[in-house]
């Protein structure tokens, strides 16, 4: 198991998320994907296409205006 990180602090839509979908692309079974960020509406956006591809969303967290998603395949 691996964790892959996706640093989007700073980017806007759709960045974090094509971002984010490339490392599921790269990701095996089990692997966990950490995407952090500071776009609002990416925060919103990400866990709705984690449940529509029915991949594990394990938590957001956030520390002031930056958020961490943590995603496991």
């Amino acid at each position: 198991m691996a964790v892959i990180n996706v640093d989007v602090r700073g980017e806007t839509c759709p960045i974090p998320l094509v971002e984010t979908r490339k490392a599921i692309r790269k990701a095996a079974s089990g692997d966990i994907i950490e995407v952090t960020g500071t776009h609002p509406a990416s925060k919103v956006e990400i866990p709705m296409a984690i449940k529509a591809l029915n991949l594990n969303l394990l938590d957001i967290s956030e520390n002031g205006e930056v958020w961490t998603i943590r995603i496991q395949l």
